[in-house]
């Protein structure tokens, strides 16, 4: 079994334990700006996780709350928060103690197979929640984008490949990302992610995700069809992403500098 359906199958398996919890209050909903009109920057989602299969253990030189507003501070448009425990040391907890640390929007990235899930994204702050595309199938896939709207919450669809793309769009999809990082294998494929990401329509926020590790990676996005950037593993291996952050913001904002 690949990593993928390990991490599915375990998932499946705490469902349980998520359906028992006492949720709080859901926040306040947070307005997203992560569209970018002609000459503006490239919008930055700067990710919190604390370990991931492909990179293992990432710095804990910063508390949570302290990392999420070195993000802020540093031109982050928004922020992703892992919450997976199992295979990302990651929870709902964590973002809601991100919601608590800083005033950007949050993502709920999460494998999400049910709609509990939705209704932890919800009720710990989340304004946007992923369904990746290749991890349900039409029916699954259409219930969790319906229901995440029905709680406030704007579906980030993940794909893949040009099919997946077209899946996301009959669904009405507004948010789309498409990952570098093959998820069955973990390897870095920028030419499909490329492919996939000059097929999207204007109409979508166009979001890159994964393989991003400097600024002239930031630089070569702005100069095609993507609005936003997810970046993760390379901020996370920094004990203080400050200064490397800020030189991607210096990167996003290279056509109106």
């Amino acid at each position: 079994m690949n990593i993928l359906g390990k991490i599915l199958e375990n998932k499946r398996s705490e469902l349980k334990e998520l359906r028992s919890r006492a949720l709080p209050s859901p926040p306040p909903l947070r307005p997203l700006e992560l569209k970018r009109g002609p000459g503006e920057p490239l919008r930055l989602i700067c990710e919190f996780k604390r370990r991931s299969p492909s990179a293992g253990p990432l710095s804990d030189a910063l508390s949570l709350e302290e990392r999420v507003q070195r993000y802020e501070e540093n031109g982050a448009s928004a922020v992703s928060v892992l919450c997976d425990r199992e295979f990302f040391a990651g929870g709902f907890e964590d973002l809601g103690r991100a919601y608590l640390a800083t005033n950007l929007p949050l993502l709920a990235k999460e494998f999400v197979i049910d709609e509990v899930q939705l209704d932890l994204a919800r009720a710990y702050g989340a304004s946007l929640v992923l369904l990746i595309v290749r991890c349900l199938d039409d029916r699954a896939l259409e219930a969790l984008a319906r229901g995440a709207r029905e709680r406030g919450l704007v579906p980030f669809f993940e794909v893949a490949s040009v099919e997946e793309l077209r899946r996301a769009l009959d669904l009405g999809a507004d948010y789309i990302g498409v990952n570098a990082r093959d998820l069955d294998t973990l390897k870095m494929d920028a030419a499909r992610a490329e492919a996939v990401l000059a097929a999207m329509p204007d109409s979508v926020v166009r979001a890159h995700f994964s393989g991003i590790k400097s600024a002239e990676d930031v630089s070569a996005l702005l100069k095609g069809p993507a609005d936003a950037a997810l970046i993760g593993e390379c901020l996370m291996r920094q004990a203080d992403p400050s200064e490397l952050l800020a030189s991607f913001a210096r990167a996003a904002r290279g056509a109106v500098d």
